[in-house]
């Protein structure tokens, strides 16, 4: 072997892999020490676990209250999921959880950083590490370590479901699981629809339709009340007007502040958004950065919802990466810092405060407390403009102006499989 071989070889770097390893797990401990010793931690995880023992003893799900009257709002499959914690006490619970919450951002980190990783070449565990560690620091993922949440999990499924260039399972099949246990995750099937993956959005139909029959199987009486009131009943999800819900509808509920806000301003908005939106992350695919349609995607699934709580926006550790890309411009750099400053902010809940107490006029402190739901429109935006900039552009023929970039190949198999520098595959 060459000296650059050796240098650049596994004895080399086995120094950098214990540095990241040492990272991570200090990561994972201190995460842990501040969920554990700040009062209200896990709040949600204990949700999840209360949850799953009332389907065990076969009581009503969906008027279990925790001992803080806390109320299970998510569908049945999320509380038959959640039946391994019951396995072990609650502190040794809310230890795997945080270490296992790493595991999903680690995948995300590894997609969303992959130009950087590359770059970084022999150097890579430490950078890996590094970005992990600040990924961590967002406040999507602070909440989502405080409070037990499930999201960054649900972003690792679309996520693989997505991007995996050869899935070893039916594509699609991961966003109809994800789907079932928190229904945001469904827009992934638009997604696919929109990029020409017919079957794939269909295996994703097919999954949601049989882990929701499981759930039936499981719990009857839960899964009917919740498909048919419970779903429609955001009031259990606490005041949708706070600082906390950062979706179109937040924003919009906040703007008609103290009077009520007319439900078809929210919809006329959401619907605009959306057709916007959707046509951004198609045109990304179209370009070669799937991506960037994925990560827009993800940050529509918490702009439409009708609530979206902070720890929804854990799609901004992806949008960071796909924004910094390699490091090699500074107005990528920029733009990436400034991104992450504002989300590792708490600038939305200062600015309720603020509001509260007459410290803040009522128009800068209305723009801060939308903070993070604007600047996921903003994100979107972003994105697209840099895979107009950066992918690769649909080509055309015969001056007709059709188009023989990805949407106008056959069938399902260039859909599944896509092409150029945004797909990011795994292989």
């Amino acid at each position: 072997m060459s000296v650059a071989g050796r240098r650049h070889g596994w004895p080399a770097r086995l120094p950098l892999a214990a540095t990241a390893a040492g990272c991570a797990a200090a990561l994972g401990l201190i995460g842990f020490l501040i969920a554990r010793g700040v009062p209200g931690s896990m709040v949600d995880l204990n949700v999840y676990r209360s949850g799953a023992l009332t389907v065990l003893h076969g009581g009503d799900l969906y008027t279990m209250r925790t001992s803080i009257g806390l109320q299970f709002t998510y569908p049945p499959l999320a509380a038959i999921a959640a039946l391994p914690l019951l396995l072990i006490p609650f502190g040794a619970a809310k230890a795997v959880w945080v270490a296992m919450i790493y595991l999903p951002l680690g995948v995300a980190v590894w997609f969303g950083f992959r130009p950087l990783l590359a770059r970084a070449a022999a150097y890579a565990p430490a950078v890996f590490a590094l970005v992990l560690g600040g990924s961590a620091m967002l406040l999507p993922l602070r909440q989502e370590i405080y409070l037990g949440q499930i999201d960054i999990f649900l972003v690792g499924l679309c996520l693989l479901d997505c991007s995996v260039q050869r899935p070893r399972w039916p594509r699609g099949l991961l966003i109809g699981l994800a789907t079932a246990i928190k229904l945001v995750p469904g827009v992934f099937i638009v997604y696919l629809l929109i990029t020409g993956r017919r079957r794939a959005a269909g295996v994703a139909a097919l999954s949601f339709a049989a882990w929701t029959a499981a759930g039936f199987l499981v719990a009857p009486h839960d899964s009917a009340r919740y498909w048919t009131s419970t779903v429609f009943d955001s009031n259990r999800l606490g005041g949708n007007a706070v600082a906390g819900n950062q979706s179109l509808r937040g924003i919009v509920l906040r703007a008609f502040e103290p009077a009520g806000a007319p439900a078809l301003a929210w919809l006329i908005l959401a619907a605009l958004v959306a057709v916007a939106g959707f046509a951004a992350a198609r045109g990304c695919w179209r370009r070669g950065e799937d991506l960037s349609g994925v990560v827009i995607t993800g940050l529509l699934a918490a702009a439409l919802s009708p609530v979206a709580w902070i720890h929804h926006f854990c799609w901004v550790v992806l949008a960071i990466g796909v924004i910094l890309g390699a490091g090699r411009s500074w107005r990528r750099v920029t733009a990436a810092l400034l991104t992450f400053a504002l989300f590792a902010s708490m600038l939305p809940i200062w600015a309720q405060s603020g509001l509260n107490t007459g410290r803040l006029p009522v128009l800068p402190a209305r723009l801060a407390e939308d903070s993070f739901g604007l600047a996921a429109l903003v994100l979107i935006g972003i994105l697209y403009q840099l895979a107009r900039t950066a992918g690769r552009p649909a080509s055309t023929s015969g001056g007709t102006g059709s188009t023989s970039g990805p949407a106008a190949e056959p069938a399902e198999q260039p859909a599944d499989q896509p092409s150029g520098s945004g797909a990011l595959a795994a292989e």
